[in-house]
């Protein structure tokens, strides 16, 4: 067969087999859409049985539904359920068991936290009828949920609807053993569901007796007591073990609001209160009318004790630290701990006696709730006092170290630090105020007005936001983004570790920071370009009274940051705030003086003050826990003049520290005339001498030191009037 022919063959074989496949493609799909068919056919006269119309289609409907947005809330719920158990640990009761008694930086004891192993009472050796009077009025069903009470809760809600106020509260014993072990005491949703999920995987973990006798030792009991123990010495000086019937009652009615029903604060309101749970103990079945008539006639007296004031959110704080030091192995395997830390008691209480009194006289004015305040030392961090809200016993959510809330202004300094440490600017430059926008963003200053051409500190001491907006850009050679780059860096620098994500907005304050971590960032402006780390424990014992850590040695050492030229003229801007600008308020005259920043945010929800002498600084911020705007308060307003109050309490008898970019301090001599007064001719009762040699702080620990008196100047001396008030 010739070449031809044999092409020709396999072209028709080729051929032949492209039919065949194509003849069984066609097959294929024919029977497979009619084996489709059929089973689409038998699956349609199946379903066929389930079909349902007129209500019941209805019905069905909204049970399907139901299921899918049933799933997607699980989906949901699941997804916050591991934030919540990523509180816990293998040895998380452990981490809990720390004993710590806390003493100021004087050495006077004042308050301890955590639970004593050695002398702690056992559910078994409590009264029974406490422990009744807790179920009855706290969570009568505590024997029967799993750590949520959905019967609990509705029937709550039905009790606040009648009431149109809410009388009581769904919360299970689990659930509130649960925040006060893990959380926080911040109001929202998410912390109510991590609450839920504890309470969850406390039952799970631990008996109901075990979770009771938890909560009784680690619920706050007002007066700086936590526990029915530390609370019955506190309010009639005896063991648990040796309640009365009237004393339980009276105990079990502080876990709703301990402050309020607080015994020592308002008798008549904690006698009230107890007469309601032993109501309760009968409503519920616990005991008979006749059981409680004695109790109810006969109600509890406590023994006597001052209305003083405890430092509890500062208390918190330095707990939080000292669980950190342990948690990180640097305590040892002791337990029990005494920490000397860093308080100073007369300006914690002045600086709460000084929010409470804005909040009571301007709080409805300017329709603000909520206020907080951190006092540092900038030379080292030493942490003088917090104020973390109004009320401790209302709510325990410490607003100074754990809310995340927006500067404002406040924020640009660090803004016009990095443009001074780029080398182009000098607070000198001339600056042009103008309108300016970032894409689709276009920030407007206060008033909506603009200056014009300016030097950088007028630009400051106006808080112009365009100006800070300029800035950015420019020290990011043109580029937005680099620019608020640089100006993160900067404040990582000076200690703040909030996320400060990178939004358009920065520069001008939009990123939430919160108290205690901007009051340590401005102490690089006071202690002239130094980052220190807030701390509250100076000294901590272990309780065989051996040093186990001490701050200056073991702690995070003080180190300079930027150099203190460029710090001084940053400074003297910062000055001119406080002297001419929108901080007048906070001016502390010649001889302390005060360079600092303030802070308005967008609708009036937050405003702040954060300055600083030679001595100390920190700042105070004002708003509402739910967010919500004030009525037009700025920065210059009350907190301003709140941290001018605390402040000028706070630096009686100091003597004045040199800031860079500050005039001189007066001298010596000019700080007793200045910060003691006489005031109605009182007599003296005691003499403190100066002795040759004391320094004026020396002098003035002295005098803070004896609190609840006046102090008055007298030639050769200072007289200490019983029964004033330090001013």
């Amino acid at each position: 067969m010739d070449q031809p022919s044999r092409l020709d063959a396999i072209k028709t074989r080729l051929r032949h087999a492209a039919l065949a496949f194509d003849a069984f493609i066609n097959s294929e799909l024919f029977e497979s859409s009619r084996r489709t068919r059929e089973t689409y056919d038998r699956f349609a006269a199946f379903m066929d049985r389930f079909h349902v119309s007129g209500l019941r289609r209805l019905g069905v409907e909204a049970a399907c539904e139901t299921l899918t947005l049933g799933l997607g809330a699980a989906v949901v719920l699941l997804a916050l359920a591991i934030p919540a158990f990523r509180e816990t640990s293998d040895d998380w009761l452990k981490k809990q068991d720390l004993a710590v008694t806390f003493l100021d930086r004087y050495g006077v004891e004042v308050g301890r936290r955590g639970i004593r192993h050695d002398d702690s009472v056992t559910l078994d050796q409590m009264p029974d009828y406490l422990i009744k009077a807790v179920l009855a009025t706290e969570d009568r069903r505590f024997f029967d949920h799993w750590g949520v009470d959905p019967i609990g809760l509705l029937r709550a809600l039905t009790v606040n609807a009648r009431s149109n106020t809410v009388v009581q509260g769904g919360s299970t014993i689990t659930q509130q053993l649960a925040k006060n072990l893990f959380l926080t005491n911040e109001r929202s949703l998410e912390r109510k569901i991590k609450e839920a999920y504890l309470a969850l995987w406390l039952e799970t973990h631990l008996s109901k007796r075990q979770i009771l006798a938890l909560y009784l030792d680690r619920a706050y009991m007002g007066g700086g007591t936590f526990g029915v123990q530390a609370a019955a010495d506190f309010y009639f000086g005896k063991s648990v073990k040796d309640l009365t019937l009237a004393e339980a009652a009276m105990l079990a009615g502080l876990f709703k609001a301990p402050t309020k029903f607080a015994p020592h604060i308002n008798l008549p309101a904690a006698r009230a209160r107890a007469a309601d749970v032993l109501n309760n103990l009968v409503e519920a079945g616990f005991l008979t009318q006749s059981q409680i008539f004695t109790a109810l006639r006969n109600p509890a007296t406590p023994i006597e004790r001052e209305r003083g004031e405890t430092p509890d959110w500062y208390l918190d704080y330095a707990f939080d630290q000292v669980k950190k030091l342990a948690d990180a192995g640097k305590l040892g395997e002791d337990r029990v701990l005494t920490v000397r830390t860093a308080l100073d008691v007369g300006v914690q209480n002045h600086a709460q006696d000084v929010i409470e009194e804005q909040l009571r006289e301007n709080g409805r004015d300017y329709h603000a709730s909520q206020a907080a305040a951190v006092i540092i030392d900038p030379s080292n961090g030493a942490v003088r006092a917090i104020i973390g809200g109004r009320d401790y016993g209302v709510s325990q959510f410490n607003r100074a170290t754990d809310a995340q809330r927006q500067p404002g202004s406040s924020f640009k300094p660090y803004v016009y630090l990095t443009a001074l440490l780029s080398g182009r600017f000098t607070p000198n430059t001339v600056v042009v105020d103008s309108p300016v926008c970032i894409g689709n963003w276009c920030p407007h200053n206060y008033g909506g007005s603009y200056a014009g051409a300016v030097p950088l500190w007028n630009a400051l001491q106006r808080s112009l936001n365009t100006i800070a907006v300029k800035l950015t850009t420019a020290v990011g050679n043109g580029s937005p983004k680099a620019g608020r780059a640089l100006v993160v860096e900067t404040a990582r620098k000076m200690g703040v570790t909030a996320p400060l994500p990178d939004t358009v907005s920065l520069p001008i304050g939009a990123d939430e920071v919160s108290v205690i971590e901007h009051s340590g960032a401005y102490s690089t402006f006071a202690n002239g370009g130094m980052r220190i780390t807030p701390f509250a424990a100076v000294e901590i014992k272990n309780s065989r009274g051996d040093v186990i850590y001490r701050q200056d040695k073991d702690g995070p050492p003080v180190k300079r940051i930027f150099p203190e030229k460029i710090i001084a003229d940053m400074n003297s801007m910062l000055r001119r705030v406080v002297s001419d600008g929108t901080g007048r308020r906070a001016d502390l005259g010649d001889v302390y003086r005060a360079g600092g920043k303030t802070g308005t945010t967008n609708a009036y929800k937050d405003a702040w003050f954060c300055g600083f002498t030679g001595n100390l600084n920190g700042c105070v911020w004002f708003g509402n826990d739910d967010d919500s705007p004030m009525n037009e308060m700025t920065g210059g307003t009350l907190p301003a003049q709140t941290w001018h109050d605390i402040m000028e309490f706070a630096h009686h008898g100091l003597e004045p520290k040199a800031v860079p970019g500050f005039p001189p301090p007066a001298p010596a001599g000019a700080v007793a005339s200045a910060a003691m007064t006489t005031e109605g001719g009182a007599q003296p009762a005691a003499r403190l001498s100066r002795k040759s040699g004391d320094t004026i702080e020396q002098i003035g620990q002295l005098i803070r030191s004896a609190s609840g008196k006046r102090v008055d100047a007298a030639p050769g001396g200072f007289d200490i009037i019983a029964g004033g008030v330090v001013r």
